[in-house]
């Protein structure tokens, strides 16, 4: 196998297209069309894991967090990220960064968390804007299921557990067929009135290449009349954080305790506790302070997370209890999640789970 074929797997679980604009995900170091002999998956991609992969004979690395961040304006080995890089590239290693991706797949790292925590029905906490198109085009009566079929096939029409969605409205289109034209109804020179179909589906914006290259090839016109819109409704199946609620409710402090062991946390900071039972539960991996108003909105009862400045605290205004575990130990479990994918896709490829230690914080 390839790396452009075990990427391509990685991406059925979180398309690189839901990674946040600021990120960068996908192949940072490599050639896509390089054989691989092993996959290493980690966290972070350190100089400790790279000398794990070539000991382990892997010259592809599955990270979640990207080596290269920012722009590298030279690779001289000043610093660690370079010589990650110069020895990626001295050892035909290739890295490939899943990081926002997985963040906002509803399979994802805020999913292995409830899997963990034990938490039921989960559902995004903070559902994607500007992610999904519709489009509107219009095709001739008798080619209108022949269209619709094309664009299904594509992805287009999925709505949650739904799929072949579409609304269809019966009308009469007009347009008269220039010189250099070549209609495929009508004749040139004179006004053409065509019974038509306007059809209407929608899609999640990563497949937009896909469905318009099925609706030029299959449409029977020469020139094919279409829209595409983005709308304000939310994907709720894409976005940050997850929500769920616990088979029984508990006190705080055990809960806390509770999450403290399955998470295994060193420590657990955490807001004014407010002797109320918890049964509703938002989670967001790594660095969460931006979803606390989500998760008060949510009614969760306590908010797990990273990274929370002092003043953030504050927020939880007694209406619920925020917690922060540590960046690592929130996405720790990421590793297990990429790893039992690839395994269940690709049961005799050769993946291992890295075993070194990449949690830059260090407790007394």
């Amino acid at each position: 196998m390839t790396v452009k074929d075990i990427t391509k797997i990685l991406e059925e679980l979180a398309p690189l297209a839901h990674a946040e604009e600021f990120d960068n995900v996908g192949l940072l170091v490599g050639n896509p069309n390089m054989a691989v002999t092993g996959a290493l998956v980690t966290l972070d991609t350190l100089e400790n894991v790279m000398d794990e992969a070539i000991e382990k004979k892997c010259n592809l690395i599955i990270s979640f967090h990207p080596i290269i961040f920012k722009g590298l304006k030279r690779i001289t080995g000043s610093t660690y990220v370079e010589r990650v890089v110069l020895k990626a590239i001295a050892h035909n290693i290739a890295i490939y960064s899943m990081h926002t991706a997985l963040d906002n797949s509803k399979m994802g790292v805020n999913a292995k968390i409830c899997e963990v925590l034990g938490l039921k029905n989960p559902e995004i906490l903070i559902p994607k804007k500007g992610v999904i198109k519709k489009l509107v085009t219009y095709a001739p009566v008798a080619e209108t299921e022949k269209v619709k079929s094309a664009l299904f096939a594509a992805g287009a029409g999925e709505i949650g557990k739904y799929s072949n969605c579409s609304y269809s409205l019966d009308g009469v289109g007009s347009f008269m067929a220039g010189d250099l034209a070549n209609p495929s109804v009508g004749k040139i020179g004179e006004i053409h009135f065509e019974k038509e179909t306007q059809i209407n589906v929608i899609y999640s914006f990563e497949k937009e290449k896909k469905v318009l290259e099925a609706l030029f090839k299959v449409h029977p016109y020469e020139e094919v009349a279409y829209e595409v819109v983005t709308l304000e409704n939310t994907n709720q199946d894409i976005g940050m954080g997850m929500i769920g609620t616990l088979e029984t409710e508990m006190d705080e402090e055990d809960f806390l305790l509770q999450v403290k062991s399955k998470m295994n946390a060193c420590v657990v900071r955490h807001s004014q506790l407010l002797e109320k039972k918890v049964k509703k539960v938002a989670v967001l991996g790594g660095s969460g302070a931006f979803a606390i108003a989500a998760a008060k909105r949510a009614k969760a009862d306590v908010f797990i997370t990273s990274d929370i400045k002092y003043h953030q605290f504050y927020e939880a205004e007694n209406e619920l209890v925020i917690a922060d575990i540590g960046h690592f130990e929130t996405e720790q479990f990421t590793k297990d999640l990429l790893v039992d994918h690839l395994t269940k896709k690709i049961p005799n490829f050769a993946v291992s789970l890295s075993e070194s230690i990449t949690n830059p914080i260090k407790y007394l």
